[in-house]
């Protein structure tokens, strides 16, 4: 399984001239995830850290606090039509004593788009972190805040040969980019992040940062509130709800962060002018 494809492609242009060549497209394909040997989801994904996702998505989704209350991942045999073998299938089970809660239903089918799509109440959607992100007060400059957007597109090596990818950077104030992941979806990106941190021992992620590529949504912003996570930068807008959110749960919320400025909508203090 592939994270990216080649097509040919008939480039047309108004001055007339056709060309044709191959093209390289971001993949996305479903994964179909059991949970304790009982269907969960399958989500659209672009294939390629797919237990760091499914890490993540637990997490987000209240089942696991932490990446030692799964027991086991693994890949289910099949086939996909050109005959290799599938990666499209994945069974987790959880660790002795970890209860799936019945609040965590989810329809079938979550897109590469959703956030919150599948939740089964509109009660579910707002989930209560376990850390006090409000009570850390790192701060950063905000020439080192203007700087993350570059900072991860240096390393969007799958937007470099497709376009058609969302990313998402865990920054360390002060420090470097230590992760990087990209994904067809926005959502999936961002649990891909957290993933990897819980496999890490990282969380939670105080004196880091969360640097998308894209608009800040409200589940993005949950995301990095169970994750910990104080401060969240992106190089488009943040919703209505986004704002609420991280105003609420302590989070300094920076939109539209391009080249020399940049928007800070809540908890400003964290930034130092």
């Amino acid at each position: 399984m592939r994270a990216t494809t080649r097509r040919r492609v008939r480039r047309l242009s108004l001055d007339g001239v056709e060309r044709t060549g191959p093209d390289t497209l971001a993949g996305e394909q479903p994964l179909e995830i059991a949970l304790s040997g009982e269907p969960w989801v399958v989500s659209m994904r672009t294939p390629g850290h797919d237990f760091d996702l499914v890490l993540g998505l637990l997490h987000a989704e209240g089942i696991i606090v932490d990446a030692a209350e799964v027991a086991t991942m693994s890949y289910r045999g099949g086939v996909d039509p050109d005959g290799s073998r599938s990666f499209n299938h994945l069974d987790v089970r959880l660790a002795p004593g970890v209860v799936r809660p019945a609040s965590t239903d989810r329809a079938v089918y979550t897109s590469s788009s959703c956030g919150a799509c599948g939740t089964a109440s509109i009660e579910a959607v707002t989930k209560l972190s376990r850390f006090d992100v409000a009570a850390d007060r790192t701060a950063v400059p905000l020439t080192e805040v203007l700087s993350w957007p570059d900072r991860l597109r240096e390393r969007q090596e799958m937007f470099d040969r497709t376009g058609g990818v969302h990313a998402a950077a865990l920054v360390e104030a002060g420090g470097g980019v230590v992760c990087v992941r990209e994904d067809v979806g926005r959502h999936n990106a961002v649990d891909k992040i957290v993933g990897w941190a819980l496999r890490e021992g990282r969380l939670p992620l105080r004196g880091h940062a969360l640097q998308l590529s894209g608009r800040i949504s409200f589940e993005l912003v949950q995301k990095a509130h169970l994750a910990g996570i104080p401060l969240v930068s992106a190089v488009s807008a943040p919703s209505s709800l986004a704002v609420e959110t991280a105003d609420e749960a302590g989070i300094t919320l920076v939109g539209f962060n391009r080249g020399r400025g940049c928007n800070v909508y809540t908890h400003p203090d964290r930034v130092l002018t």
